[in-house]
C-alpha cells in the first residue's frame, strides 16, 4: 500500500496572474503558501487485476482507465500508462470547493502515489507540470498553475511564470519569528458557501481575453510583488494592507467573485481589527482570510456572531510526500 499526503494552498498575493490568458501575454507572478490541511490518496494493488476501484465521494468499479468517470483519475492513469489492477481511495481534512485548491492537491497526490507505484523518480517541477497538464490540456479546465505548484513544493514561495509557461520557484526563507507572526495573524473563517472555481475562472479568463480585466490583473501582479517584498522584510502590517487592496481589485474583475453576505463579512472584519480581508481562491465562497496584527479576540467574536466558523492552521513546509509505502 502507498499513501501520499498533499497540502492545500493559501494564496498570499498575485493570484489570477497564473492563468494562461494572462501569463502568455504578460508573464505571471504570485506568492503562495501551503497549509497543514491535506488530501490523502491511498493506492493498493487490487486482487482483481482486470478491475479498477476508485473511491472518493462515490465509488467506481470499472474495467479499465478509459471507463473512469473522475477526470483527474482517468487522465493520470492514462498519462502513466496504467490500465487496471489498482484500488485508489482519497480523503481530505478540509471541504472541497472552498478555495484551497483541493482538486489540484488531489491530482498532485495521486500522481505522486502512481509514480511511486511504478518505482519512477520524478522531480517536483515535473510533478507540478504533469498535474497542470492534466487540468489545462487534458481536461480543458479554465485553471492556472498556482494550485499545483504550491501543493507540490509546499512552504511559502514566490512563483514567476514566463510567457512560455515556464515556472521559476523561489522559497522565501522567512525567519521563524515572521512565520509565527504570520500564522498568528492570518485567521481563516469558513463561510459555508461552496462554489465552482471553474465557473468563476472561466469568466475571469474571458474578461482577460476581451481586455476588460487586463489593467486590474497588472495591478494584482504588482500587489503580488509588493506582498513578497513585505513578507521578506517582515513588514506584516503592510502585508495585511495589501490583502485589502488585492480584494478591492479582485472583486471588480468579474461580478461572481463576491456575494452580498461576503461583502458584509469583509466589512465586519475590517471594523473589528482586520487590516485586510479576502476570499481565498477564485472567489464566490469558501474560506474568508483575514489578517490582524493586534488583539484578535474582538475579530473572532465578531465573525462568530456572523455565524462563521474559524479554522486554525499552520504552514506546511514539506509539500506533497509519500507517508506510507509498504
Amino acid at each position: 500500500m502507498i499513501i501520499s499526503r498533499t497540502p492545500f494552498r493559501l494564496s498570499l498575493g498575485g493570484g489570477g496572474t497564473d492563468l494562461p490568458s494572462y501569463y502568455r501575454r504578460y508573464g505571471g507572478f504570485f506568492v503562495s503558501g501551503a497549509v497543514d490541511r491535506y488530501v490523502y490518496v491511498s493506492l493498493n494493488p487490487s486482487f482483481d487485476k482486470d478491475r479498477l476501484r476508485v473511491g472518493y465521494s462515490t465509488t467506481e468499479v470499472v474495467a479499465d482507465a478509459d471507463a473512469v468517470v473522475h477526470g483527474a483519475v482517468r487522465e493520470s492513469l492514462r498519462l502513466l500508462g496504467i490500465e487496471s489492477g489498482l484500488e485508489i481511495v482519497s480523503m481530505a481534512d478540509a471541504p472541497a470547493a472552498a478555495g484551497l485548491g483541493s482538486s489540484s492537491s488531489f491530482c498532485v497526490g495521486l500522481l505522486s502515489a502512481l509514480h511511486t507505484h511504478l518505482r519512477q523518480g520524478v522531480s517536483r517541477q515535473d510533478l507540478a507540470e504533469e498535474a497542470c497538464s492534466i487540468a489545462m490540456e487534458r481536461l480543458h479546465e479554465p485553471s492556472g498553475k498556482q494550485d499545483e505548484y504550491a501543493a507540490t513544493f509546499g512552504g511559502i514561495c514566490s512563483y514567476e511564470i514566463d510567457r512560455q509557461g515556464a515556472v521559476t520557484v523561489e522559497p522565501l526563507h522567512l525567519p521563524v519569528a515572521t512565520v509565527a507572526e504570520l500564522e498568528a495573524g492570518i485567521l481563516m473563517f469558513y463561510t459555508g458557501i461552496t462554489r465552482s472555481a471553474s465557473s468563476v475562472l472561466s469568466k475571469q479568463q474571458q474578461a482577460i481575453d476581451h481586455g476588460d480585466a487586463v489593467e486590474k490583473m497588472h495591478l494584482i501582479k504588482e500587489l503580488g510583488l509588493r506582498s513578497r517584498d513585505a513578507l521578506v522584510r517582515g513588514d506584516l502590517a503592510e502585508f495585511g494592507g495589501l490583502i485589502h487592496e488585492h480584494w478591492l481589485v479582485k472583486r471588480g474583475v468579474v461580478d461572481s467573485m463576491t456575494l452580498a453576505p461576503v461583502d458584509r463579512w469583509v466589512s465586519t472584519a475590517l471594523h473589528n481589527g482586520a487590516l485586510g480581508v479576502k476570499l481565498v481562491g477564485a472567489g464566490g465562497g469558501g474560506f474568508l482570510m483575514a489578517f490582524c496584527d493586534q488583539d484578535r479576540t474582538r475579530l473572532r467574536r465578531a465573525m462568530a456572531d456572523e455565524g462563521l466558523v474559524e479554522s486554525r492552521f499552520r504552514f506546511d513546509f514539506e509539500g506533497t510526500k509519500i507517508i506510507y509505502n509498504v
